[in-house]
């Protein structure tokens, strides 16, 4: 999976272990809603609005097309590839750049595929993708309060840089106030 070049694009389709990450397409807007977009549960600490309709889904799935076509990679999808439930969409990661050389990620899992470790498998994916797209600087943030999601980002190098407090509003957190976040970054 090695690319040559910063301005090379990052393959569509990463295979780890035990997953298949894709380039979203738009017949996937049905699965993403019911999988975990529309989930109250599995969207609490995202920086997204739950997805009240497949029009919201549809509406995500545009802006992944537009970073794709602008920037050397975008969102990806997740699927398992185990032999009993092959294929099945467990989540959503990628790569969201600010410049050619900064970029952030971060990650979704379906309740029923939390604890088994594809947030780490997927956001490794993530950093060596990349790093191999000429990204120095990767940035995530997560919730103070979500320290499964801190766990993951640290497994896999990300050094916590800061916590800032009351920063950010967390759209499906009730009531919507600032809460405290952690700002992680991993440079190469």
């Amino acid at each position: 999976m090695e690319l040559e070049g910063k301005d090379l694009k990052a393959p569509e389709t990463i295979e780890t272990e035990r997953l298949l990450l894709r380039r979203p397409k738009r017949s996937d807007a049905q699965a993403v809603f019911h999988r975990y977009a529309s989930d109250r549960d599995v969207t609490r600490y995202l920086s997204w609005p739950t997805h009240r309709s497949v029009a919201d889904t549809l509406a995500f799935l545009a802006m992944s097309d537009d970073e794709w076509q602008r920037w050397p990679a975008g969102p990806y999808l997740v699927h398992t590839r185990d032999s009993d439930v092959a294929g099945k969409l467990v989540g959503s990661t990628g790569l969201f750049y600010k410049s050619p050389t900064r970029a952030i990620t971060g990650y979704v899992f379906a309740r029923d595929a939390w604890g088994q470790g594809y947030a780490t498998e997927s956001l490794q994916a993530m950093v060596d993708i990349a790093q191999q797209t000429g990204v120095e600087r990767l940035e995530a943030i997560c919730h103070a309060e979500h320290a499964p999601s801190a766990h993951v980002l640290e497994k896999c190098g990300f050094t916590r840089e800061e916590v800032h407090r009351e920063h950010f509003v967390f759209p499906n957190l009730k009531p919507q106030k600032k809460s405290d976040i952690f700002s992680y970054v991993r440079c190469f």
